[in-house]
């Protein structure tokens, strides 16, 4: 199995994490947790389905993922080859005209939304590439037509910030606070750019932080506590939601 890591060109820096070239040889099945940035895909060989309710749909060769609130599962044919585009926080908005909170929950076609010659422009040079770095390039390209110039919302930016110098333990009010903004024009904001709302955002970026710290040695109890959880069922619940496990299940795999 392959799961390489590659860095966007300069002007893509503030838009795009980074992209994966991921190729596995076998068929599995497997979960995704929820990440805080939207997905997209490019299947240059094989095929991926999602699984819902023990109901398996074929998904398109070209396909973006939402921010989800729990975990998804997918199913990979044996001999699959993928380019993964990982979005930041505030960068989907920057290339696309729906606003990031209409993909919320959602796994799409591609083509639902950017121009379908377009994509279709892709995959077929996806097809012919025999390198990595060639697979990339084609990426970046599509990538850089596509990007708008438009400002980024800079206090969307340092509410971002915010969440995750708190790892996520921050509460809404205090941001508001922070920012001097009503809460719901903040909220309107935010979940145009980012994806879904503050709170559930929020409850993201703390389900990474106790993921950052489940491999130490610390028991339940202390993580629970240190990551702001009111009680231990809360705790229970929310990572349940996010991984389908309850956490001494899923520390139990580490």
């Amino acid at each position: 199995m392959k799961f390489d890591k590659y860095f966007p060109t300069e002007k893509l820096k503030l838009y795009i994490k980074y992209f994966v070239v991921s190729e596995n040889e076998l068929a599995s099945e497997y979960k995704v947790f929820p990440s805080s940035g939207l997905v997209i895909g490019f299947q240059y060989k094989g095929q991926l389905a999602a699984i819902n309710n023990h109901t398996e749909s074929k998904l398109k060769p070209a396909g973006i993922t939402g921010i989800s609130d729990r975990y998804k599962i997918f199913k990979n044919s044996a001999d699959i080859g993928t380019i993964l585009i990982y979005f930041t926080e505030i960068g989907f908005t920057h290339f696309a005209s729906h606003p990031a909170n209409e993909v919320f929950n959602l796994s799409l076609a591609l083509d639902e939304i950017f121009d379908k010659s377009k994509v279709g422009e892709v995959e077929d040079k996806l097809a012919v590439a025999t390198t990595d770095n060639q697979r990339i390039k084609i990426v970046e390209q599509f990538l850089l037509s596509q990007l708008k110039e438009i400002q980024t919302d800079k206090l969307i930016v340092e509410a971002v910030k915010l969440i995750y110098q708190s790892k996520g333990t921050i509460r809404i009010k205090a941001l508001n606070e922070k920012l001097l903004i009503s809460q719901s024009s903040f909220e309107k904001r935010f979940r145009k750019l980012v994806g879904t709302t503050p709170k559930k955002f929020t409850s993201i970026v703390r389900f990474h932080s106790v993921l950052d710290t489940m491999s130490k040695t610390k028991s339940l109890t202390e993580i629970c506590y240190e990551n702001n959880f009111f009680d231990q069922a809360h705790f229970i619940k929310d990572f349940k939601q996010f991984t389908g496990e309850t956490p001494e299940k899923f520390k139990g795999f580490l």
